[in-house]
């Protein structure tokens, strides 16, 4: 059994034995049920059931927002893997760009596909408040002496014990937060010899604290990222050419709200359980724009292959989208199994929301900045490379900043105020 599950991975994350540097894996959120199903059998059903119940479960509710709090956990053994805060803030507006579709690349959408998708009015905060009542940036960071948190053996046995290490203080990594009110986001290196062996992968919505049975409650919930594929402004080069976007944690958090890969991992019989994601063979590679593998009735019309999807294994160029069913899906979880996540987090969100507004935006000279609470205490300005430019202390509920010196692109701005909260916007410098 375990040679036939060995030839098995091998062929499925195409790395040989004879390749110097591995080709690595987009996601094994699939084999992370698998792993889970060998420990305690009756897990793998116990999944699909809980998809029917958030299927069935799904609330309408257009003009509510689901806000669910976050905490990135950084594990380095190098400087290079100790990612910058810049990274997590594009992190985070990359993933609310993704979920509420206000992406600039929805324009690249194919018309076939766009009486099916949608937004999903879910906003991801870093945590301002950690379990223990205190502010938080949201953010931690451990230095560990593990080099890896990859077992390539293991891997290729289907024993993802290595990588889960990572959530563990004992073994080299660090504790989640409670689970039941956060996100937690790990972001690590998975690489062997330099080489990334996987991208990530994500715990489905299990319904339960303490799955499996004996197991320490929620233990191993939550998303984990191979470092250089975390946010589009990372300086780490992934390699093989690559394209970085932030769409890895995008896809797994699509997997850590209940969604499939949308060719579920099977040929045109087996399906995602989503009625508007167009059925597939196999995976896409690449940008595909004429592939139609399977025939289906979405509508009455026969949809190609959906690249666009964020749950596929396109370039992270050609992701744009969920659809109205996968977004119909992840309400439906967020009503049930994550119900405490949006619902009953007292621990994880500051009741009082500080917000913040830039204009003009676009701008060539001034910039005015506003908060609707209280005063800003300090403004960071951050480029693209994750790069300090500028940091400016204030005590004012509004200002007005020269920006003229800046060449021209997209900034960050970290904004301060008298709590110690935080803010980020992005900026266009014309």
């Amino acid at each position: 059994m375990k040679k036939a599950l060995f030839v098995g991975l091998l062929l499925s994350t195409g790395i040989s034995f004879a390749q110097e540097a591995p080709t690595f894996q987009r996601c094994f959120s699939p084999e992370y049920i698998d792993y889970q199903e060998g420990k305690t059998p009756g897990f793998k059903a116990h999944v699909d059931e809980q998809f029917t119940i958030a299927k069935s479960g799904v609330v309408s509710k257009t003009n509510e927002t689901y806000t669910i709090p976050v905490v990135v956990h950084i594990v380095h053994n190098t400087p290079q893997q100790n990612i910058h805060d810049s990274v997590v803030y594009n992190q985070i507006m990359t993933l609310n760009e993704d979920f509420q579709r206000k992406n600039a690349d929805t324009v690249n959408l194919r018309s076939d596909f766009d009486f099916v998708v949608g937004g999903s009015n879910i906003e991801f905060r870093l945590a301002t408040i950690d379990p223990d009542g205190n502010p938080t940036t949201g953010i931690t960071r451990t230095s560990t002496t593990t080099e890896s948190f990859m077992d390539l053996m293991g891997f290729f046995q289907g024993d993802m014990s290595a990588m889960e290490a990572v959530k563990s203080n004992n073994e080299g990594g660090i504790d989640p937060w409670d689970q039941s009110r956060y996100l937690n986001i790990w972001v690590c290196n998975m690489a062997v010899n330099g080489s990334p062996v996987i991208l990530g992968y994500a715990t489905p919505p299990t319904g339960m604290s303490n799955w499996p049975p004996g197991s320490t409650a929620g233990m191993s919930d939550g998303v984990v990222v191979q470092y250089q594929a975390f946010g589009s402004n990372n300086p780490n080069d992934l390699g093989l050419g690559f394209e970085v976007l932030g769409r890895t944690t995008t896809h797994e958090v699509g997997h850590y709200l209940g969604l499939r890969h949308i060719w579920a991992d099977g040929d045109c019989t087996k399906e995602d359980g989503i009625d508007d994601t167009p059925n597939a063979t196999d995976k896409s590679t690449g940008c595909p724009t004429t592939a139609n593998t399977c025939v289906d009735n979405i509508g009455g019309i026969d949809l190609p292959d959906m690249a666009e999807n964020y749950m596929d294994y396109s370039d992270e160029s050609c992701q744009n989208s969920f659809t109205k069913g996968q977004v119909a899906l992840m309400h439906g979880v967020l009503e049930n199994q994550r119900y405490d996540l949006v619902y009953n987090n007292p621990a994880s969100v500051n009741e009082e929301r500080f917000t913040a507004a830039l204009y003009p935006n676009p701008t060539d000279h001034l910039l005015n900045i506003e908060i609707n609470n209280g005063q800003v205490e300090n403004v960071v300005i951050f480029n693209t490379f994750g790069q300090e430019i500028q940091s400016v202390k204030y005590s004012k509920s509004s200002l007005q900043l020269d920006v003229s010196h800046l060449e021209k692109g997209v900034y960050l701005m970290k904004i301060t105020d008298h709590s110690g909260a935080n803010v980020v916007k992005r900026f266009v410098k014309q």
